[in-house]
């Protein structure tokens, strides 16, 4: 008789259990462990799905729910998931409807997952729920299946509202405590005089209203700062949509969204110079320059904007050279010219140069309202207009009380002349300088096209949105983009040698732009040309850009500057490449 080690090894029924005796005593237990464990498992996966958090479900490609747990249908209302599953859909469960199902569905199919998806499902009642998604696209034998995550975001939205409606009133309470400060102020110098301890009491007053200022005057700058980051990417997207041939209604509502971005993003950009302005952070770099210079860049900026309004925009002007800052002075005659056309109905405005002995003065004239006698020294004050001018371009009164603070620095005398219903004249006096052995090249205004078309452009942000918006509207123009969040994807191996590298100045982890861009130059061995575009508007870090010798443009991004920068750039590259 054969010993059992002699016996040739178990067949296929020995360890299911239909060979002999012997081999099913001896291998059903090692089953029956492993049928349990199985067991357990499924229990354990079934427990989880019908107590998640989490509303989940499965779908089929066409929307029809399979599967739901306990979550999903109380998130939508139903007594319990059958109700759901017994068909229910999720074209009619999305708020958006079929549009909004078929666009979730091209993107499942194309890149197989969707994730934090913001929406809003339709509830049993026919109220809806705001929600958060992640979708998934599995691939089963019996056909392709969708698999949802739902989270409840109806708690997360009203607290997001109410903050807001709490800073509303905080800022309410803000302005009656200021009012209330400065009613003290008028009362403590009116009896200045009489009672010293009065005088004392209004000094310790304006001490405490002046730290307040300041307070408020670092936190504006730092909210701005930080707004700035959203409004951006906002407004590149609205740009890229604004060049797209879209329906009649879609293109007014994309107008209205750009125009409501424009606004708020001159709101933020005076605000932010108001800060930094009161706080003495501005500080002028003086250069010698030519006046043609600060002339042909506000020409090229304003005439369209004064062709819209139906208004004529003369530039008139000499081969003089100034001696002052030239964005600061910049800065200035911007905010006279959009302030004489927004305030111009009709007519036209004069931009031009008088020279006065060793001293030019820029003026720019308007046919507009005029300005009264009695109210020329309120203009200059913050959110001060006068209520018989044109206001139907908008505008909140911060122009001209950043001119006089900025002028202030610069220390230039401001000049006005004005006749009540014939116009006005805002003049700024700076000193003449004798002309430079070397030229400031002139930036040119327009842009070559063909220069952009199959550009290869690096973009280097550290937001997302960002990256997004920046691709779509590049895109527009016909780059081949490629985006990077920091060095270390910037030198992959996937990633081509760019012919242009568009970026931020602030990275994560300690990163900056220009140590970036220098970085890839030593890396690729050329000198490719770059940009740094940044909301960060302080001295320090334009300095850092000039001694870099890289271009810097302010965000939120213009369009239109950002074309022209970029096909300057790429022009520049070809000249140098060609001699």
């Amino acid at each position: 008789m054969k010993r059992h080690s002699d016996l040739s090894p178990p067949s296929v029924d020995d360890l299911i259990g239909l060979g002999g005796q012997s081999a099913r005593k001896s291998y059903y237990p090692v089953l029956q462990s492993k049928l349990e464990e199985l067991e357990a498992e499924r229990n354990r996966y079934k427990w989880l799905f019908e107590n998640a958090l989490h509303g989940i479900f499965q779908a089929g490609t066409a929307g029809e729910i399979r599967r739901a747990n306990p979550t999903l249908a109380r998130v939508c209302g139903y007594a319990n998931p059958a109700q759901l599953e017994q068909g229910a859909c999720l074209v009619d469960l999305l708020g958006g409807g079929q549009r909004e199902f078929e666009r979730l569905r091209e993107r499942l199919l194309s890149e197989g997952q969707v994730f934090l998806h913001e929406s809003t499902l339709r509830r049993a009642d026919g109220r809806l729920v705001e929600v958060s998604m992640n979708l998934l696209l599995r691939t089963e034998p019996e056909g392709a299946m969708i698999e949802g995550f739902v989270a409840d975001i109806t708690e997360r939205k009203r607290m997001e509202l109410q903050i807001l409606r709490t800073n509303e009133v905080l800022e309410q309470r803000v302005s009656e405590r200021t009012a209330e400060l400065v009613e003290l102020n008028a009362r403590l110098q009116l009896e200045i005089e009489e009672r010293e301890a009065a005088q004392r009491a209004m000094a310790q007053a304006k001490e405490q209203a002046e730290n307040a200022n300041r307070s408020k005057d670092k936190y504006l700058a730092a909210a701005s700062h930080d707004l700035l980051q959203p409004l951006n990417a906002a407004r590149l997207l609205v740009s890229a949509l604004r060049e797209r041939q879209l329906a009649d209604g879609e293109q007014d509502l994309v107008e209205r969204v750009h125009l409501a971005l424009s606004g708020a993003e001159h709101l933020l950009s005076d605000l932010l110079d108001i800060a930094r302005l009161d706080q003495n952070a501005v500080q002028p770099d003086l250069q010698v320059f030519p006046a043609r210079h600060l002339l042909r860049n506000l020409e090229a900026e304003f005439q369209p904007v004064a062709a819209e309004a139906g208004l004529q925009l003369r530039v008139r002007g000499s081969d003089l050279f100034i001696h002052s800052d030239l964005r600061l002075l910049t800065r200035i005659v911007r905010n006279l010219v959009a302030n004489a056309i927004r305030y111009t109905e009709r007519g036209g405005v004069l931009l031009a140069l008088r020279r006065q002995g060793g001293q030019v003065r820029i003026e720019v004239w308007d046919t507009g309202v005029g300005i009264p006698e009695d109210k020329r020294r309120e203009i200059f004050i913050e959110f001060r207009q006068l209520s018989g001018r044109v206001r139907s371009r908008g505008g909140v009164g911060l122009g001209l009380a950043i001119v006089e603070r900025i002028a202030r620095v610069l220390e230039l005398p401001v000049g006005l002349q004005s006749r009540p219903g014939f116009g006005s004249c805002f003049s700024i006096t700076v000193p003449l300088a004798a002309a430079p052995q070397q030229m400031i090249p002139l930036r040119p205004v327009g842009y070559d096209a063909d220069l952009l078309a199959g550009a290869e452009v690096l973009v280097v942000d550290n937001e997302p949105d960002i990256l997004v918006s920046m691709d779509a509207l590049l895109g527009g123009w016909g780059c081949r983009i490629t985006t990077a969040t920091d060095l270390r994807t910037c030198l992959s191996a996937e990633s081509p040698i760019p012919d242009l590298i568009l970026a931020d100045y602030h990275l994560d982890d300690g990163e900056y732009g220009t140590d970036l861009v220098a970085a890839l130059r030593a890396h690729h061995g050329r000198q490719i040309p770059a940009a740094i575009l940044t909301a960060d508007r302080s001295d320090a870090t334009r300095r850092r850009f000039r001694q870099a010798g890289l271009a810097v443009l302010n965000k939120p991004l213009k369009p239109g500057k950002l074309r022209a920068l970029m096909s300057h750039l790429l022009e520049s590259a070809a000249r140098v490449a060609v001699e």
